[in-house]
């Protein structure tokens, strides 16, 4: 029973490279393919955007103003967008237009369709996103 524990510590002197092996990883690790940057993408489809991969994942709010009515207010597109980077992850509410900054990175929600119209509510699979990197 001695000589076990005594092979174990032996082969972790003689192999440290095996004993402090780590893996670190490279690149976002995401489930599916992400598509191409620029690409439109539905709720849960990832998208490379530059380093990191994107994946939207649910619209928080989508107050704008419907194309075929007069808004005083242009209102706003807000879609909750978990953000992969390499050995990171964060989620974060990205509006419409405006930049989102995390770890060094700088990205964007430039487009989402379809457009708003009176007499019709938008089901989640209607919407396509673009992201973009800053």
């Amino acid at each position: 029973m001695t000589k076990r524990p005594l092979a174990l510590v032996a082969a972790a002197l003689l192999f440290p490279a095996i004993a402090a092996c780590a893996v670190v990883p490279d690149a976002p690790i995401v489930e599916g393919t992400p598509r191409a940057e620029g690409t439109p993408v539905a709720i849960g489809q990832p998208v490379r955007v530059g380093d990191i991969v994107v994946t939207p994942r649910r619209v928080v709010e989508d107050s704008r103003c419907p194309v075929n009515a007069r808004c005083v207010w242009a209102g706003r597109l807000v879609v909750e967008t978990r953000i992969d980077g390499a050995g990171w992850r964060d989620t974060a509410n990205i509006a419409l237009g405006e930049d989102y900054g995390t770890h060094d990175r700088v990205i964007a929600l430039v487009s989402g369709a379809p457009e708003v119209t009176t007499g019709r509510e938008l089901a989640p699979g209607d919407y396509r996103f673009v992201y973009e990197s800053r």
